[in-house]
């Protein structure tokens, strides 16, 4: 079967409710942003030109068309995205600090994200796809658990490479124990994998960063991405680890980063139209250094959708900089 979409990614697609200044009386203002992990990777990779289709579940408030319209208008595809009356729409309220990194409060039990049920996935689209990409919030509840891993288990079964991110957010989690069961449980359906120094941590209980990756493509994944912030990304495949260094900027929100980057970094692989075992080193630090670039212009704005850089932006960056 040809593979027509080029990323399908599933997940949680939701409102950041960003922290923008103080009203009259001194109260927080908050910025309604479109957001959700999954969701900002696929607004990269649709700005890269890449086709996309998104697969998750909104309330049919308000919240939910802007959500709908925003994917649209973003190029994304919305076949797949689920309004369903019967659940609201998932909300984060966000603060960011003076150095642009934040704190969040999310208001998600019984949210849409969570609810995504197995017998509203689209079998004949995820045989359809040549990157299938999803995280670990929506293996958080039931049962949008059980739809993910079915759906990661389909889209393998079809030969698509299977893209993966723990996004850890503690609170919406049990406990910490859980929380490393399950986002450890899918690792060895994984081909490429994006963690943050945390998560690395978290999941393998190693401090050195080169153990604690070795560790992790043990287990399965080809190549793993550990971002690094500011430093940039240490990436790492069975022959060789490296750290490649970010690009400085001023930041502004880091809302959206690690998905700007990894929705950079797959853009740049599918760009190259070679499996991952044929990449050379070289070609998979270019697409770090892509990656690298996407993000760095994502945080010098506010927001996660609103803030990923358009595919002229990213190589223009790129050339100047190497300059």
């Amino acid at each position: 079967m040809e593979k027509e979409i080029d990323i399908v990614a599933l997940g949680e697609l939701l409102i950041d409710f960003t922290e923008a200044g103080r009203s009259s009386s001194g109260k927080k203002l908050f910025e309604q942003n479109p957001g959700g992990a999954p969701a900002n990777l696929l607004a990269v990779a649709a700005h890269m030109g890449y086709r996309t289709e998104f697969i998750g579940k909104v309330g049919t408030d308000m919240h939910g068309d802007f959500l709908k319209k925003t994917l649209k208008g973003e190029g994304i595809g919305i076949r797949h995205l689920i309004q369903d009356e019967r659940y609201f729409t998932t909300l984060a309220f966000v603060e960011i600090d003076e150095k642009g990194e934040r704190r969040f409060s999310f208001s998600r039990k019984m949210s849409a994200d969570t609810q995504l049920c197995e017998s509203e996935l689209d079998w004949e689209l995820l045989k359809k796809c040549k990157i299938f990409h999803f995280g670990s919030l929506s293996l958080a509840d039931e049962p949008a658990r059980t739809a993910t891993i079915a759906a990661v288990k389909a889209a393998k079964a079809a030969g698509a490479v299977i893209s993966y991110d723990p996004n850890y957010r503690a609170s919406l989690w049990r406990n910490e124990k859980s929380a490393v069961e399950q986002m450890k449980s899918v690792i060895p359906f994984v081909d490429m994998m994006e963690v943050s120094e945390e998560e690395l941590v978290l999941l393998t209980e190693m401090e050195d960063y080169h153990q604690a990756a070795a560790q992790i493509l043990a287990w399965g994944p080809k190549l793993l991405a550990v971002t690094l912030g500011s430093e940039g990304v240490l990436i790492a495949m069975a022959q060789k680890q490296e750290k490649i260094a970010g690009f400085k900027v001023q930041v502004v929100d880091t809302t959206g980063a690690g998905d700007s980057f990894w929705g950079g970094l797959l853009s740049e692989y599918l760009r190259k139209s070679k499996n991952l075992q044929e990449l050379t080193w070289d070609e998979v630090k270019s697409c770090a250094i892509y990656g690298n670039a996407t993000a760095a212009l994502c945080v010098q704005k506010r927001g996660g959708i609103p803030a990923v850089p358009q595919k002229g932006e990213v190589e223009l960056f790129i050339k100047t900089r190497d300059k």
